[in-house]
């Protein structure tokens, strides 16, 4: 492991450990540190967590945020656990070393208090869900005020699906859920390029996109003309 390679991967004061990609060898006793271990740099030498006076410490695994938060509070001493990401090229958090004893008064707490914290995930859960909806509604008012023909349940659900959470579509961008008119053009014209136009089945017969979409262009075009114009709801074309 390279002295570079160790300063990307500091975090603050915290003590730092290694889970090992690779095999290799306490500096100080000898033993063979087998791919997966843990082990501490100390001056640019590695060291197994015994000679590093560390080996009373638990492995306390990334993913309950309750349990790390206290298991850390309550123990005197602690290391973070990080491993390097070949595919994100970064140090990745993976848990925490911690006294045993921190551990099992952090479990205890976190016993005595999960139905709290079930309810208040529950509540925090459903506030982000009836935020989500009424974004989703705002989204669909501004598709409308833009394309006052385009028929309510046509516009809710170009909303539903231009801003589905996590989907990277245009109605989770910055622009979008400032109700920009740009944003909305894009979402609406992704959704009459797929359901007013040839363009799927287009798509379907290996013709390529940017031709698929040249080809449907002018249908696309007409179709949002129409929905541009105030009180006009015939959509048959």
């Amino acid at each position: 492991m390279k002295p570079s390679e160790v300063e990307t991967a500091k975090s603050g004061d915290d003590i730092i450990i290694f889970s090992i990609l690779r095999d290799s060898k306490c500096s100080e006793c000898g033993v063979e540190l087998w791919k997966g271990s843990f082990l501490k740099m100390e001056k640019d030498r590695p060291l197994c967590l015994e000679c590093a006076d560390l080996d009373h410490l638990v492995f306390l695994p990334s993913g309950d945020t309750a349990l790390t938060r206290r298991s850390r509070k309550y123990s005197m001493l602690f290391a973070v656990v990080v491993r390097f990401s070949r595919t994100r090229r970064r140090y990745e958090r993976q848990g925490l070393l911690v006294e045993s004893e921190a551990l099992e008064r952090a479990q205890q707490e976190c016993l005595s208090d999960e139905e709290q914290r079930r309810i208040a995930r529950e509540r925090a859960a459903s506030a982000r869900e009836r935020e989500d909806q009424r974004y989703i509604e705002q989204f669909a008012s501004a598709i409308q005020a833009s394309y006052p023909a385009c028929p309510g349940l046509e516009a809710l659900a170009i909303a539903k699906h231009a801003c589905q959470k996590h989907s990277g579509r245009v109605g989770r961008s910055a622009a979008a859920k400032a109700l920009d008119v740009e944003a909305v053009d894009l979402a609406v014209r992704a959704h009459v390029r797929h359901t007013h136009s040839e363009y799927d089945r287009l798509l379907g017969n290996g013709v390529e996109r940017l031709e698929a979409r040249s080809t449907v262009a002018d249908k696309v075009a007409m179709v949002m003309e129409r929905w541009r114009r105030s009180g006009d709801h015939d959509q048959r074309f």
